[in-house]
């Protein structure tokens, strides 16, 4: 719509601001970075640049963009960027395509701060899950079919394999591994600058090793960081034999949720030996004899038996005691379970009463709730870039960014971890429009200055009358309450 008002001929509104080199403006996120001494743990992780902005500038500009309600790093440098730093999108790129960065050393440097705060007493449990971000493009590099649990279809996409470690009061991201599938997959169509880099072999790792692998690994990897765990907790498609062998040699009490499939198990009934599988335990010797748990609606039944944990027929027999429980859940009404509603759990502690192999297991939810999050709210593979490198980046920096989160909770106490995020975002959302705000104002207030450099003698008074019209001019302006924007309204 036009305006009766002179257009104003504005400067460079924000590009001179906050330009200083590790310059941090005091709120939540800046404050807990502090607290955490995030640029310590980068420098422990050799994350460093030979020139430009400071790598830990462009870490601290990654992590944030996610509380800005933008949805990319193309969006973020676009609008927000310049009202927190001088860095450019190009830098942001570069440092998330770089294939020499240790970003997972960066995530288990955190995750080992932020469980500090723990008590020796507190139980804890590594936990460790699946979640497959889909991905549309016929052209997306380094994707391939994968069965969404959540769909119940298969989808092209990645599948992120993560572990964490829960106990009563958070979840804490610990590693995250890429796993590719031989099926649909779809190659990547550049090559890494260095084959012997990073990135380069976290991707040959991503095609070439099973889950199963991946996670022995990655429980591998955080012992060796300090990061140590009572139980390991998994669903049924990590209780494989490879796994519950691994929880044994790094003495970890496993728990896990057991298909009911064809693996037998070794039970001896009135002197003889049987192997019988899941469904074959539960008709023989658990229907017809569940008991009542305390204070859940729940019923159960639990045998000890004995599994073979050797992967085939030509290795020597591994037998090791483990307990099943069976679990049905309870009708109010009818005070009785479908015969095929009942689940099957197995910990690697036969000696572990029923309650507490639920109660334990019940910490494995926190993994759900923080999928749930990263999705949502900080990032998960948002960055578009097609870098196979940009990909890792992207999968720790959701992990850094929970971390952050529960950290900054740690130091507010009884704070929820949804309080502190909506406290980031209002945080860093007011900076960035004061910053902007005050950008204008400056340009406002030069522009009027400028158009009375001419004068040589200018009393106060009329500075002052200069600069308050050209702001009133301003407003009138965006505001669209110039008389002529009025008077066609009014004709409409």
């Amino acid at each position: 719509m036009n305006s009766a008002t002179k257009p104003l001929n504005l400067p460079s509104l924000t590009a001179d601001l906050l330009s200083q080199t590790n310059l941090k403006i005091d709120n939540t996120f800046s404050s807990t970075w502090k607290s955490l001494s995030f640029n310590a743990m980068l420098r422990q992780a050799k994350f460093s640049k030979r020139s430009g902005i400071p790598a830990s500038d462009v870490v601290y500009l990654l992590m944030l963009w996610v509380w800005l309600k933008v949805d990319s790093v193309a969006m973020f440098s676009k609008d927000s960027l310049l009202s927190f730093s001088a860095a450019k999108k190009d830098a942001l790129y570069d440092l998330l395509n770089r294939e020499d960065l240790d970003w997972r050393k960066l995530q288990l440097l955190t995750a080992k701060k932020v469980l500090k705060g723990k008590s020796k007493n507190q139980l804890s449990a590594f936990v460790i899950d699946d979640t497959v971000k889909t991905r549309r493009g016929k052209k997306m590099p380094g994707v391939s079919s994968h069965f969404d649990h959540l769909t119940a279809r298969c989808v092209m996409g990645q599948q992120i394999v993560t572990l964490g470690v829960a106990n009563d009061e958070q979840f804490v991201p610990v590693d995250n591994e890429i796993f590719i599938s031989q099926i649909k997959e779809q190659a990547l169509d550049y090559r890494f600058n260095d084959g012997r880099s990073i990135a380069a072999k976290r991707y040959q790792k991503s095609k070439q090793q099973t889950k199963p692998e991946m996670v022995c690994d990655m429980i591998a990897r955080a012992i060796r960081a300090g990061i140590n765990a009572d139980y390991f907790l998994a669903d049924a498609w990590f209780a494989t034999k490879h796994i519950l062998r691994m929880t044994i040699e790094h003495s970890l009490v496993a728990i896990v949720r057991m298909k009911k499939n064809k693996m037998k198990y070794r039970l001896v009934v009135d002197g003889k030996v049987k192997l019988l599988c899941a469904k074959a335990l539960y008709k023989a010797h658990v229907k017809g004899h569940w008991q009542t748990l305390n204070h859940v609606p729940y019923q159960s039944k639990s045998i000890t038996v004995e599994l073979n944990l050797a992967s085939s027929d030509k290795e020597p027999a591994q037998w090791v005691k483990v307990k099943l429980l069976f679990v049905r859940s309870v009708n109010e009404e009818k005070q009785q379970a479908s015969k095929h509603d009942w689940a099957l759990f197995l910990t690697t502690d036969s000696e572990l009463e029923d309650e507490k192999i639920l109660e334990v297991y019940a910490l494995r939810w926190g993994i759900e709730v923080y999928f749930k999050e990263a999705k949502q709210k900080l990032g998960f593979l948002k960055e578009q870039s097609r870098h196979y490198s940009a990909y890792i980046a992207s999968i720790h920096l959701t992990g850094l960014r929970f971390c952050l989160l529960l950290f900054a909770k740690q130091e507010e106490g009884a704070a929820r971890l949804s309080k502190v995020r909506n406290d980031f975002e209002e945080s860093l959302s007011c900076l960035n429009f004061a910053s902007k705000l005050w950008g204008l104002f400056k340009a406002l207030i030069a522009g009027a200055l400028s158009e009375m450099a001419n004068l040589t003698k200018v009393e106060k008074s009329d500075v002052l009358n200069k600069i308050e019209q050209t702001v009133v001019d301003f407003f009138t302006q965006v505001m669209q309450m110039d008389s002529f924007t009025l008077r066609q309204e009014a004709l409409e």
